[in-house]
């Protein structure tokens, strides 16, 4: 089985929220399917694809970067990427963990999405843009420690694809079998 899930902003990426002293919203808030698991993990400030298996060999393939799966992110970034700094995003970033493979990346028009709760933080000086970035392996905070590598701080990060599974028509906290 394999579920496709829009994870909404603020909500951990497991079952339960284990050693908080407050109350956390988990993928249990959304989901009430036994048996299955998450294959990778999506950060509590990011939103979008999150995909669960009850299958061990294919949660492996999906999570693993030797499998070098294609994951696809909308990132709205403060100011305005130009091209030398998408030409670096494309030919890979060196963060303290070392270079990145390199990315696609371009610049593009606001997606039609849901809002997010709590809105990103808006400077009336400082402009924002959207990028699609798409990647091939999955380090710690990867996209948001590229974007601020060539300059650009993430605001708002939405994994809209996962190898061929995308969020088209799935709205935040839903969920549907793939």
């Amino acid at each position: 089985m394999l579920i496709l899930f829009n994870k909404p902003y603020d909500v951990l990426s497991q079952f339960t929220d284990r050693g908080s002293p407050t109350t956390r919203a988990t993928l249990s808030d959304h989901i009430d399917v036994p048996g299955v698991y998450p294959a990778g993990r999506l950060d509590r400030d990011s939103e979008g694809m999150l995909l669960l298996t009850d299958d061990g060999r294919l949660q492996a393939r999906i999570a693993d970067p030797k499998f070098k799966l294609p994951k696809t992110y909308w990132v709205q970034v403060e100011g305005v990427p130009d091209d030398a700094a998408l030409d670096h995003l494309r030919r890979g970033v060196t963060l303290n963990d070392g270079p990145t493979r390199p990315a696609e990346a371009a610049r593009i028009d606001p997606p039609a999405i849901w809002p997010r709760t709590p809105p990103i933080r808006v400077r009336q000086s400082i402009p924002d843009t959207w990028l699609r970035l798409t990647i091939t392996e999955g380090r710690n905070r990867q996209v948001r420690r590229m974007t601020a590598a060539v300059g650009h701080p993430t605001l708002r990060l939405i994994r809209w694809r996962i190898g061929d599974w995308t969020l088209d028509g799935l709205e935040s906290g839903a969920w549907r079998r793939a």
